[in-house]
C-alpha cells in the first residue's frame, strides 16, 4: 500500500450564527448567545482537528468478506458495494486531542452540550476537509463510505480491521483505538472511502427512527437489494 496521507494543519471555522441556528436559539437568551460566541471562539483558538487517509487495493473477494490491504472486512453490505471497485480510501478523522481535552465548566449543562455539538462541527469539518484534499490528489468523482458501526452488518469490533491498515494512528493524529472499539477522542470518525455511481448512505438501509445522525432517509427497496437473497 501507498504511504498515508496525514492532515494536522485543517482549518477551523465556525461560525457563531450558523451554531445558534443548529442549537435552535435564536431570540432565546441573549446571555445564551454571548455564551455561544464566547466558546465558538474558545474552540475556534483551541482546536486542532486532524486525519489521516491512504489508498488501499482490494485483494480478494468473498460472499460476505473482502479483504483490503491483506486485512479481511466482514460485511455482506460493503462486499456489494465494492464489487466493482478495485481501490478504496480508509480514513480516521478526529476534532482532536487538544478540544477534546477543553471542558470550561462541567457543570453548566447548556454549555457542555453547546461544546458537545461544536466538538461534532469540528471533526465534521475535517472529514470534508479530508474529502476535498483526497479528491483533488486522486482525481476522484462521486464517492459514498461506510463506517464501522453504522449497521449492524458492519459491527463496531472491525475498527479493529481498519485500524490495523494504519501503522500508528495514535502517533500520527492522536486517535486511540480502546479494546471496546471505541475511539479517542470520541468525537472522531473512520470509514472507507469508494467510488460509485449512485450515492450510497448506511442511514438508508436503517429503520431507526428519530436518528440525530441520520443523512438520508430510510429505503425499504435500497434496503431489500442488499438483503441476503
Amino acid at each position: 500500500m501507498e504511504q498515508p496521507i496525514v492532515f494536522t494543519d485543517i482549518p477551523v471555522k465556525l461560525n457563531a450564527e450558523e451554531v445558534i441556528k443548529k442549537l435552535h436559539l435564536h431570540n432565546q437568551n441573549v446571555q445564551i448567545e454571548d455564551m455561544v460566541k464566547e466558546l465558538v471562539d474558545d474552540v475556534s483558538r483551541i482546536a486542532r482537528p486532524k486525519a489521516i487517509y491512504r489508498v488501499a487495493y482490494i485483494e480478494n473477494k468473498k460472499d460476505d468478506s473482502v479483504e483490503i490491504g491483506g486485512i479481511t472486512f466482514t460485511s455482506h453490505v460493503l462486499r456489494l458495494n465494492l464489487d466493482k471497485v478495485e481501490r478504496v480510501f480508509p480514513y480516521v478523522a478526529t476534532c482532536g486531542k487538544e478540544l477534546d481535552a477543553f471542558k470550561p465548566d462541567d457543570s453548566d449543562v447548556m454549555k457542555s452540550f453547546c461544546l458537545d455539538l461544536m466538538k461534532r462541527l469540528v471533526v465534521l469539518s475535517a472529514v470534508d476537509f479530508l474529502t476535498a484534499r483526497m479528491k483533488q490528489r486522486h482525481e476522484l468523482g462521486q464517492m459514498s463510505h461506510m463506517n464501522p458501526g453504522s449497521l449492524t452488518d458492519w459491527p463496531i469490533t472491525q475498527q479493529k480491521q481498519l485500524f490495523a491498515l494504519f501503522e500508528d494512528i495514535e502517533g500520527q493524529i492522536g486517535v486511540l483505538l480502546s479494546e471496546s472499539c471505541v475511539m479517542r477522542p470520541l468525537k472522531s470518525v473512520s470509514g472507507i472511502y469508494f467510488p460509485t455511481e449512485a450515492r450510497f448512505e448506511s442511514c438508508q438501509l436503517c429503520p431507526r427512527e428519530k436518528c440525530i445522525g441520520r443523512r438520508a432517509p430510510y429505503s425499504p427497496e435500497i434496503a431489500e437489494t442488499y438483503s441476503h437473497k
